[in-house]
């Protein structure tokens, strides 16, 4: 039988996009963030750089979209991004305001700013080379205290619940979300007023990643079936530089260490970005991860070196004190030579299709964070523009909740049905289907795509969807079987809009049509339309 929670709010996800919303709004309503895990596991935990903003008298909002523009290679939304980076500088405050202890210098104790590949100026804050650990440990901190905020650990949302699934007349909206209790396996009921998906990406769906194990697409795979729009999910951004170890998995290696002086070098010592683009180093992230990867590819080697060691040593330990420590733990010391570092999915910069309020198709659904697509990032992400998008967007979300009249109602939430199914005795279906998944998409859906490729990996998805859902129809829901049901959706969305790209743009290269159209236009993808 399930237990039935009943808020105003409820948010799927305790990230930067997830809190923000949740402490704008709590002096105003009740309040319930829902996370997989525990409530500091996430991508805001992981990310070093910064936030990107216009902070300094050098720079200019123009610039600043100009650069984001540039980097998504002329397929962001012109107003969407100015929206954003005209409210940058107030973001930054209200985290300041939260207590984020952004990194400063100097006697006159300014904030450092640094530059990122993309950017023409220095307009990166931080905090030393841990900003999304710094943002999440402020905001955890700040909402725990809050008496309007209940948090709700170890439940993996299963679905969204909206009146047309209810059966109810009228316009559809959420009202509410079935989530599993990984505690005692019950399936718990979530009612709320409004519903926010700030569930992160999706770069699970690879099989080298640098996000966290809860990175499994949750929140677009779950808008998508409750009938909300997805957009630009060929475009995956491959980070290019996480250390390559065997035992660090795939530790990520600040774009900021690049700003300050990296260099990317051959096996043999040969530096080699500039064959590529005249920005070298610094140029977007998906030049320089398709530069990686021709050269690994070209020389069959397994990943290439990143130097900064012509550095002194106390500017690498100060600048970089988490990188540092984090790559001698496993035997690099990289203020003494170069460090092994290889491409590994990073950011999904396709989503669920909002507005500027974070609005999806749905009444009364919000999608922030690395699940929504607000249309700022086009083809490629330009560097720290995510966690900026988290906080935009997410005070804008509410604002506009804020503003509505909502009506209180007693619709009614059937439990969970379980009556029609049993406890899995084949387990090994979700593991196989898991690894191939990971797989076929790093092989045939990575880097560089053709044709060919995609198709094959079509008919792949095609296999494991029908799969799945046999599986799922029948069996008990499981942490593992929901996060499979989810990146199948994902890995589905991103081959049929891949498939239907025919150009090479930003993060999406094809060697059937290695040249970019004169014009482009989003992909968007719509329920029960394909």
């Amino acid at each position: 039988m399930s237990r039935h929670y009943k808020h105003d709010i409820v948010i799927i996800g305790a990230g930067a996009a997830g809190l923000t919303l949740a402490l704008e709004l709590a002096d105003q309503y009740r309040v319930a963030v829902l996370t997989k895990a525990d409530i500091r596991e996430g991508s805001t935990l992981y990310a070093q750089g910064g936030v990107a903003a216009v902070l300094s008298d050098k720079d200019t909002i123009d610039s600043h979209i100009s650069d984001t523009i540039d980097a998504g290679v002329d397929l962001g939304d012109p107003d969407a991004i100015r929206f954003t980076v005209e409210h940058s500088k107030e973001s930054i405050d209200w985290l300041i305001a939260q207590g984020v202890p952004f990194t400063r210098y100097g006697e006159s104790e300014e904030y450092h700013l640094t530059k990122e590949g993309g950017h023409s100026h220095r307009r990166i804050i931080h905090s030393a080379d841990a900003t999304g650990l710094a943002i999440s440990k402020t905001l955890i901190k700040n909402a725990s205290n809050h008496p309007n905020i209940d948090f709700f650990p170890d439940r993996v949302a299963i679905d969204i619940v909206t009146t047309k699934k209810l059966g109810i007349s009228g316009p559809n909206r959420a009202v509410g979300v079935y989530a599993l209790n990984l505690d005692d396996d019950v399936i718990d009921v979530f009612h709320g007023r409004f519903i926010s998906l700030a569930c992160g990406g999706s770069s699970k769906v690879y099989l080298y990643t640098s996000n966290p194990d809860t990175a499994s697409g949750d929140g677009i795979a779950m808008a998508w079936r409750a009938g909300c729009r997805v957009a630009n999910m060929e475009f995956n951004q491959f980070h290019p530089t996480c250390l390559y170890d065997a035992k660090a998995k795939t530790f990520l290696i600040s774009e900021a260490v690049r700003g300050e002086g990296g260099k990317l070098l051959l096996p043999d010592g040969t530096r080699f970005m500039s064959k590529f683009d005249k920005r070298e180093e610094l140029a977007p992230r998906d030049i320089v991860a398709r530069a990686i990867d021709h050269e690994m590819k070209r020389l069959g080697i397994h990943h290439v070196l990143l130097d900064i060691s012509h550095k002194d040593p106390e500017f690498i330990k100060e600048h970089f004190p988490t990188i540092y420590k984090r790559c001698l733990e496993f035997g690099h010391d990289m203020t003494k030579g170069p460090i092994p570092v290889v491409p590994a999915a990073h950011y999904t910069c396709g989503g669920v299709v909002v507005d500027k309020h974070s609005a999806t198709d749905i009444d009364n659904l919000y999608a922030i964070g690395e699940t929504a697509y607000t249309g700022l990032h086009g083809a490629n992400r330009l560097a720290s523009n995510s966690l900026l998008e988290c906080i935009v967007f997410a005070r804008s979300a509410a604002n506009h909740i804020s503003e509505m009249v909502v009506l209180t109602d007693d619709i009614t939430i059937p439990d969970w049905d379980e009556s029609k199914v049993t406890n899995s005795d084949e387990d090994v279906v979700i593991t196989h289907n898991w690894q191939e998944l990971r797989r076929f998409m790093w092989d045939y859906v990575g880097i560089v795509r053709t044709d060919k490729r995609l198709l094959r990996a079509k008919h792949r998805v095609d296999l494991l969807l029908s799969e799945i859902q046999e599986f799922y129809a029948n069996y008990k829901v499981s942490n593992d079987l929901l996060e499979l049901r989810n990146l199948a959706v994902v890995a589905d969305l991103i081959i049929r809009s891949a498939m239907s790209r025919k150009e090479s743009r930003g993060l999406h290269f094809t060697l059937d049509y290695p040249n970019k159209l004169d014009t482009s236009s989003p992909t968007i993808l719509t329920p029960n339309k394909h």
